[in-house]
């Protein structure tokens, strides 16, 4: 778990005998929850008020929970010797938080260390696709990679056992007994997205104690009247291995990349040169290009790589933002159920709903097969689609989650 009231609430939600007084039957109706593989024992939240006024947890079976707080970084895998990247880490506050959220329940909780793994299967992966211009997301390698692959298997028991989780994200079985990946109720928190490259073995492990709450109101409700010492605890919005407080993401990015041996340029479509650059990782497609003395608002359109060259064109609707079609590598997406829908090889393709970034309301798409890609067509040009992306896939109704993969070319309007 972190130090933020999202696990917090979550571990909470598990260990508590009953839910804190004052809870409302309405909020109490959206806690039930049954554990994966085991139907006959469940660990439910009853919704009737007792003489004492408490709303009773009532587990079918004991549980015996444990808290893991999970160490990602390191500084002393850093090359770096600028002093600010040490002194900035934030793990240690969070480390203090989670043994004082335990203490409430009196739950034993370990630290572990995940920094190698962090650093070889997320962090490297990510300085190498940023120096070559693309835009990675390193959440979503380190669920997949990290907390759902090396954590499970150092913390969690061959026998059995589930990992609870903080995640705004909701499973449910099929009736053939296949666990699928749902959308959260809180939409706006949603984070499937960040999940969406695990397998279904990893899923079937997972616990979203807060797949049916919202955080803004019934969260921190929670948070509050269990009297949690992160209840007003701010939420934590930066790339795990920066932070929040180093600011300047690319000089952070910098350390780690090879300079390049003359300056790059920011040019236009036709080559024009409006300045220069200090590494196309300072740069996301779709976003402004703040370029000294010009006083007309540019934004970036795509990256050379080749010619360490990032063009640029004025105004936010140009129509070289706007992306018809992505590619992604057929061999290396990750369906969520090991195999791929049935149609992807006929004309008419597979309707899905697509997602390229978090937060962005899914939107209708096609996903055809062609040779070795995915191809999948926007129903309506998108903007800020960019190589290196994760796209995500989901169901026509855009409820449950297909898979993932990472977006290798695109194809734009202009």
């Amino acid at each position: 778990m972190s130090g933020g009231v999202d696990s917090s609430v979550a571990l909470s939600l598990l260990a508590s005998p009953h839910l804190p007084p004052g809870i409302s039957p309405e909020l109490a109706q959206k806690l039930p929850f049954t554990l994966p593989n085991h139907p006959s024992s469940s660990a439910s939240f009853a919704s009737s008020i007792n003489p004492h006024g408490q709303i009773p947890l009532n587990p079918s079976r004991d549980l015996d929970i444990s808290a893991i707080f999970m160490r990602n970084w390191s500084p002393l895998l850093s090359e770096s010797d600028h002093p600010s990247w040490e002194t900035d880490c934030a793990w240690e506050k969070d480390w203090e938080d989670v043994q004082r959220v335990c203490k409430v329940w009196d739950v034993p909780v370990r630290l572990i260390d995940l920094s190698q793994e962090y650093w070889l299967h997320v962090f490297e992966p990510a300085v190498q696709a940023w120096q070559a211009g693309s835009t990675p997301n390193p959440d979503v390698s380190c669920n997949k990679h990290v907390k759902f692959g090396a954590l499970i298997d150092k913390a969690l028991p061959e026998r059995g056992g589930w990992l609870a989780t903080g995640h705004y994200a909701a499973t449910d079985k099929t009736s053939e007994g296949r666990t699928r990946l749902l959308r959260s109720a809180d939409q706006l928190k949603d984070q499937t997205y960040y999940l969406s490259s695990c397998s279904e073995s990893q899923l079937s492990r997972a616990l979203f104690p807060l797949a049916n709450l919202t955080k803004s109101t019934e969260v921190r409700e929670l948070a509050k009247k269990f009297r949690l010492p992160t209840a007003e605890r701010e939420e934590s919005m930066g790339v795990c291995f920066i932070g929040e407080k180093r600011g300047k993401f690319g000089e952070f990015v910098g350390q780690y990349t090879t300079p390049e041996p003359t300056p790059g340029h920011l040019i236009t479509p036709t080559g024009t040169i409006l300045g220069q650059h200090a590494g196309l990782w300072h740069y996301t497609i779709g976003q402004r290009a703040r370029i000294p003395g010009m006083k007309e608002k540019w934004f970036v359109a795509s990256k050379r790589v080749g010619t360490n060259e990032v063009v640029v064109v004025p105004g936010a609707d140009h129509q070289a933002l706007c992306c018809r079609a992505l590619r992604t590598s057929a061999k290396e997406f990750s369906w969520i159920a090991g195999v791929p829908p049935d149609g992807l090889d006929e004309e008419g393709g597979v309707r899905a709903r697509c997602q390229v970034r978090h937060r962005m309301r899914d939107v209708p798409a096609v996903v055809r097969r062609m040779c070795s890609d995915l191809e999948i067509r926007f129903e309506t040009p998108e903007k800020g689609v960019s190589p290196g992306q994760v796209v995500g896939l989901w169901d026509e109704r855009g409820t449950w989650c297909l898979g993932s993969g990472v977006i290798d070319s695109t194809e734009c309007v202009e």
